[in-house]
């Protein structure tokens, strides 16, 4: 006979905590790891239903990097839903204003599109500088590509 596929259940998952630096990493790379991370793929035992993936601190967002002409190519946009209520920010306006939301949007679009993508996003945990206020889940600091 062959090994047997177990299957994770909710109470039985420990979530583990991770320190991720990106700075000077690229944007799409480490949000690609930050995603995998919250999800759980890098887990012997990954069950795709089952929210099993750690929590990640993610420091020095404000030192995030893009390559080629996307700072001023990228664009965000949001639809208020009536006629002419579209809005379209340039990724170097976002950046400036807000470099947290630049994170978590990449990420937030590697996850699933349901309840259990929203619970792995509350998870993430972003900060512009080095400080954070997550010791006591004492994260593992670990080292991304890009």
């Amino acid at each position: 006979m062959g090994t047997k596929t177990t299957m994770k259940k909710t109470e039985e998952v420990d979530h583990a905590w991770y320190l991720v630096d990106v700075k000077d990493k690229v944007l799409g790379r480490a949000a690609t790891e930050i995603a995998a991370r919250l999800r759980g793929k890098y887990l012997v035992d990954f069950t795709p239903h089952v929210d099993g993936g750690a929590g990640v601190v993610v420091i020095n967002c404000d030192k995030v990097r893009v390559t080629g002409r996307k700072g001023e190519q990228k664009v965000y946009k949001t639809y208020s839903g009536y006629p002419g209520g579209l809005r379209e920010v340039v990724y170097n306006k976002m950046f400036d204003k807000d470099p947290t939301y630049v994170l978590r949007h990449a990420v937030k679009g590697m996850l699933p599109k349901n309840r259990l993508g929203a619970r792995m996003l509350k998870r993430l945990k972003l900060y512009r500088g080095g400080e954070h206020p997550h010791a006591a889940q004492v994260p593992k600091a670990v080292e991304i590509q890009g």
